[in-house]
């Protein structure tokens, strides 16, 4: 039997030959020391690419993005974000549980967010309320269907943080997309935001790894912060080449993944998907008005050939990546088609 396609996330390509190669060949040290040149290039280019000083490789997004939340919002104080935020919603309460921050969100609107909302959210010190010390968006936006957050909405969320006096965090697990949705530098994103936590293994095809971006000052306490929590590395540079390669040959390539995610849409769109929403490789699936429900569809696609994720009982999720062809593309179309027609 075939293998499935699997259309559940961009978290499960596995590494090209090419990459495999690349990981044994590399040059590593023990980086608990600061002694592995390869996880030491990474870090630099990837500072390098957002304009900022300094970047610290993490085993995953997670302890990225947690990293960054307790570098600029102390105990007790509080991180503004959307309630659909992977901060608030996948990442297990370690906000809270590590860091002892307060959340406070926006309703969920996905890469559609109102700055004004988000302005009139920013409590000063004082009144004995807790006070706002961040705010985090996410480029780009998972459950809201990989949608992209304009770059205007950006630059006036930076003028609100300035004004404010509170920080700015760029949840940048799929900035990537982004950057290639609308051609937006990736030091014009880096600028906008004090710090951001950068994804290898969505999208781009490395096994492991996240980073977190920020000044040096930052980083360093940074440093300290991920060897608490567990992520000090040794050899890690065997899992910093794959980074390295990945972003040298696959950020250009997210291309097709978006005109094979854009594909999928427009041949499912009569059962719950509006197409032109589709900016990026991941296709949300409202299913409220559908012959089945989420759960229902998973297991009868599964038993197609065909993995997709549940997001709830009638909203799934498919997405496209480096394994899967424009021909399974077109295939698992078929397949789902069919099912909803059933």
């Amino acid at each position: 039997m075939a293998d499935p396609i699997d259309l559940r996330s961009d978290t499960v390509t596995r590494p090209t030959a090419a990459m495999r190669q690349a990981m044994a060949d590399a040059e590593v040290g023990d980086d608990v020391y600061g002694e592995d040149p390869t996880v030491n290039a990474l870090e630099a280019e990837v500072a390098a690419m957002f304009g900022h000083e300094a970047a610290l490789f993490c085993p995953s997004g997670s302890m990225a993005n947690q990293i960054a939340l307790q570098l600029l919002v102390p105990p007790g104080t509080e991180l503004l974000c959307d309630a659909d935020a992977h901060v608030v919603t996948y990442e297990m309460g370690a906000a809270a549980a590590y860091g002892g921050v307060t959340s406070r969100t926006w309703p969920p609107v996905g890469a559609e967010l109102d700055a004004d909302v988000v302005a009139a959210m920013v409590r000063p010190d004082g009144y004995w309320a807790v006070p706002t010390r961040a705010i985090a968006v996410e480029q780009t936006y998972n459950r809201g269907g990989g949608g992209v957050i304009p770059l205007d909405t950006l630059r006036e969320l930076r003028r609100i943080a300035d004004a404010g006096q509170v920080a700015l965090h760029c949840d940048g697990a799929r900035i990537w997309h982004a950057h290639v949705a609308d051609g937006v530098p990736l030091a014009t994103y880096g600028a906008l935001f004090d710090t951001l936590s950068v994804c290898l293994s969505k999208g781009l095809g490395a096994p492991v790894g996240s980073l977190v971006v920020g000044s040096a000052d930052r980083i360093e306490r940074g440093r300290v912060i991920r060897k608490r929590m567990g992520g000090g590395m040794r050899q890690a540079g065997i899992l910093a080449a794959a980074g390295r390669y990945a972003l040298a040959n696959h950020v250009d390539r997210l291309a097709d993944d978006h005109a094979k995610a854009a594909r999928l849409a427009e041949a499912i769109a009569p059962f719950g998907v509006l197409a032109a929403t589709v900016r990026t490789n991941i296709v949300p699936l409202d299913l409220t008005k559908a012959p089945l429900d989420a759960p229902a569809l998973a297991a009868a696609a599964r038993a197609e050939g065909v993995l997709i994720s549940v997001l709830g009982p009638h909203a799934a999720r498919l997405v496209t990546h480096l394994d899967v062809t424009a021909t399974q593309v077109d295939q698992a179309a078929t397949t789902l088609t069919q099912i909803l027609r059933r």
